[in-house]
């Protein structure tokens, strides 16, 4: 058998995926890489060693849920994936851990050198949360994309086969704009039947279900979001109310950065530390004091 033919002949072969399949995919690794990215932008670090890359930090933090730092002799301070071994102390942690990274690069650590970082108070990491919301988010759009598209309404007429040239000559002069279309007598009407293809544009409010999908997502992590409906003038106690599930999920993933943080600088001396950068600037959102609002009333005046 030529080898170059087995591929096409394997029972086992996967089917090549069809242009529907491509965009499903395509829209879910958009929302993921999206919200990815926003996970992995909320926090700001200061006084991290040089050798220490941010970036890939909060990166395994949202993979793994949990980083390791420590020095190297070669190379210096590190953060890194950590694997745990060994036995746990009273609050869970690993009391042996070993750091590794993709290029096969090990480090066996214990407890009086290195210092693990946790995501959230849970342990967790944030990926799994981001692939559910990518996915529904992807259906959703998708499921836009196809009643947009049946908005077309095509028209399917069912007619005898030996007439069916007859009705499409019929179907482009009225394309065409034609005043007026002449069929041939022996037409026969009485075996046509056309199908009704309309259906009902729910587009709107799938669109706006989508709107609080992204918007349960970024209070998971921990991103204040304001609904469309008050987004131009919000007095700020309003907005600290609406906004207590996003700042608990906040503070979950912040305390535990700092708190690695403060162990780090304990011991190696350093001065490093975690906050959470603030996006209320980049929400659009004019933020007042209640107290403002009593004084100059709703509209300022």
């Amino acid at each position: 058998m030529n080898k170059n033919k087995q591929w096409d002949c394997d029972p086992v072969a996967p089917p090549i995926p069809s242009l529907d399949e491509l965009a499903n995919g395509y829209t879910y690794i958009q929302y993921y890489n999206r919200l990815c990215e926003l996970s992995m932008s909320m926090f700001e670090w200061t006084g991290l060693p040089d050798t220490c890359d941010k970036r890939y930090l909060e990166l395994t933090l949202f993979r793994m849920g949990q980083a390791v730092f420590f020095k190297d002799d070669v190379m210096g301070f590190l953060g890194l994936p950590v694997a745990g071994s060994g036995t746990l102390d009273l609050y869970q942690v690993p009391t042996r851990r070993r750091a590794y990274a993709d290029n096969g690069y090990n480090h066996e650590l214990d407890e009086s050198n290195s210092v693990i970082i946790f995501n959230n108070y849970m342990r967790t990491n944030s990926m799994l949360d981001v692939r559910m919301f990518s996915a529904r988010l992807a259906d959703l759009d998708r499921t836009i994309d196809i009643n947009v598209k049946a908005q077309k309404c095509p028209v399917l007429i069912l007619c005898d086969e030996k007439e069916r040239n007859s009705y499409i000559r019929m179907y482009q002069k009225w394309m065409g704009n034609e005043p007026m279309i002449i069929g041939s007598k022996s037409l026969s009407m009485d075996n046509v039947k056309t199908l009704d293809t309309t259906a009902p544009y729910v587009g709107d409010r799938l669109y706006e279900l989508k709107t609080q999908i992204w918007n349960e997502a970024l209070t998971y992590l921990g991103i204040p979001n304001i609904g469309n409906e008050k987004r131009e003038r919000m007095v700020s106690d309003e907005v600290a109310r609406n906004q207590g599930g996003t700042f608990a999920s906040r503070y979950s993933r912040l305390n535990a950065r700092q708190e690695a943080c403060e162990k780090i600088n304990k011991m190696f001396g350093l001065n490093v530390w975690c906050e959470y950068k603030d996006m209320s600037t980049e929400l659009g959102v004019e933020f007042r004091s209640s107290e403002a609002v009593e004084e100059g009333g709703e509209d300022g005046e």
